[in-house]
C-alpha cells in the first residue's frame, strides 16, 4: 500500500469532504453531517492504517476488516472506498438513485465492493464486528477488525449487550470507534438522552480506551496507530473519538440540523468553495 504524507491525506479528506455534499445535493437526500465530521476518521483508517486489498472479498482472510455500524453516514463510506481504488469514482454521481449500488445506507445484497455488512439500523455492527473478530482469532489470523458508530447510537440496547459480551471473551482483535459529536437527528445526544460519563461506562465495563480529536488528522492516525499497537492484550479497545458535525463546512458545523438535510443549490455553492478540489470531482 501507498504511504501517503500527512499532507497527500489532508488533500484527500478536502476532496472527499467535496464528494460528500456533491453526492447529497445531487439527489437532495443524505447524511451530511456526520459523514463530514468522520472524513479524517475514514481516510486515516484506509489510506494509512488499516491493511486492506480493494480487490474485495467477503472473507477478508489476512486483512484488516471494516465495519460500519451507523450506516446513514454513507457517503464518507462510499468516498472513500471509491477514491482508495473498490469501485470507479463516478460511480458516486448515482448516489440513492434507482438500480444504484450506492443506496442510502450500505447493503450487502448490492455487491459493492468493500461493504461488509447492510447497517440501515443502527446498534449491530458492534455484534458484527465482534463476530468477525472471534472468527479471525479461531482461525489464526492475526489481523484486526474496527468498526465505527454514532454516539446517538449508543442508545440502543444491543450496543451493550455487545459490549459486554466483548471483554468477557478476551476480544482483543477489535477496535470500536465511537463519534461524540453529541447531536443526534432530534437535538443534541444530552437532550434526547445523556449518555453521561461515557470513558467511565466503556472501562466500567472492561474495555481499553482511548480519546482523541476526529478532527485532527494527525492525532486520529497517532491514536489509531496505538490502538492497533495496543492489540493482544486481553481487552478489546474504544476510541472515544471527539468530532463536529458538519467539520469542514462553516455553516453545517456543530448543528444537529445537518444530520439529514441535503443543501441546496446556494448552499452548496458556499460549501464547494470552503473545500478544495485536489483529486478531481467525479
Amino acid at each position: 500500500m501507498k504511504q501517503y504524507t500527512l499532507t497527500e491525506l489532508q488533500s484527500i479528506a478536502a476532496q472527499v469532504r467535496r464528494d460528500i455534499v456533491r453526492m447529497v445535493h445531487g439527489c437532495q437526500s443524505g447524511h451530511p453531517g456526520g459523514s463530514l465530521g468522520c472524513t479524517d476518521f475514514l481516510v486515516a483508517l484506509y489510506f494509512k492504517v488499516m491493511r486492506h486489498n480493494t480487490s474485495f472479498n467477503m472473507d477478508g482472510l489476512g486483512e484488516d476488516l471494516f465495519f460500519l455500524s451507523n450506516g446513514h453516514i454513507s457517503p464518507v463510506l462510499y468516498s472513500v472506498l471509491a477514491r482508495s481504488g473498490y469501485f470507479p469514482v463516478e460511480e458516486l454521481a448515482t448516489f440513492r438513485k434507482i438500480d444504484s449500488r450506492v443506496q442510502g445506507h450500505p447493503t450487502t445484497h448490492e455487491g459493492l465492493p468493500g461493504v461488509r455488512m447492510s447497517s440501515g439500523s443502527l446498534g449491530q455492527g458492534l455484534s458484527v464486528a465482534i463476530g468477525a473478530a472471534l472468527t479471525k482469532k479461531r482461525k489464526g489470523d492475526t489481523s484486526v477488525v474496527f468498526s465505527l458508530h454514532g454516539d446517538g447510537e449508543l442508545q440502543e440496547g444491543q450496543i451493550w449487550e455487545a459490549a459486554l459480551f466483548a471483554p468477557a471473551k478476551k476480544i482483543d482483535n477489535l477496535i470500536t470507534t465511537i463519534d461524540v459529536n453529541g447531536q443526534q437527528i432530534d437535538g443534541s445526544t444530552e437532550q434526547v438522552l445523556s449518555l453521561g460519563n461515557l470513558r467511565a461506562k466503556w472501562e466500567a465495563f472492561g474495555w481499553d480506551v482511548l480519546e482523541m480529536n476526529g478532527n485532527n488528522l494527525e492525532e486520529v492516525i497517532q491514536t489509531l496507530e496505538t490502538a492497533k499497537a495496543r492489540t493482544g492484550k486481553g481487552k478489546p479497545i474504544c476510541i472515544l473519538m471527539h468530532t463536529d458535525m458538519g467539520h469542514g463546512v462553516s455553516f453545517m458545523m456543530g448543528s444537529h440540523k445537518w444530520h439529514g438535510v441535503a443543501p441546496n443549490d446556494e448552499q452548496l455553492s458556499v460549501a464547494l468553495s470552503e473545500l478544495q478540489s485536489t483529486l478531481q470531482d467525479y
